[in-house]
């Protein structure tokens, strides 16, 4: 399985962005995908999942401000990001684990740069 992760950039506080996370290759139809973040000399950190039948979760410091989606018709995740906050900075992956399996595959990162 191949992830290719985009939409990454520089925004202000309060702004927004949209990830997205395209898999590729061998994909099979019960799923997990997820989006975790990295800051600057922090571990890196679960942000949202989604399963393929659409059960979300959120860390706490994101409910309310981001959104998970999925087209799995597109193989596609999105992370719809509003009112980012300065410590949302940080380099975002993507993560596709097929259930029953213990392997994740993991997207190259986006970086989401917040500015004030």
């Amino acid at each position: 399985v191949q992830l290719q992760a985009s939409g990454g950039g520089l925004v202000q506080v309060g702004g927004s962005l949209r990830l997205s996370c395209k898999a590729s290759g061998r994909i099979f139809s019960n799923n997990i995908m997820g989006w975790y973040r990295q800051a600057p000399g922090e571990q890196r950190d679960k942000v949202a999942t989604i399963s393929s039948g659409g059960n979300t979760r959120y860390v706490d410091s994101v409910k309310g401000r981001f959104t998970i989606s999925r087209d799995n018709a597109l193989n596609t995740m999105y992370l719809e990001m509003n009112s980012l906050k300065l410590e949302d900075t940080a380099v975002y992956y993507c993560m596709y684990r097929s259930l029953g399996y213990a392997k994740e595959y993991w997207g190259q990162g986006t970086l989401v740069t917040v500015s004030s």
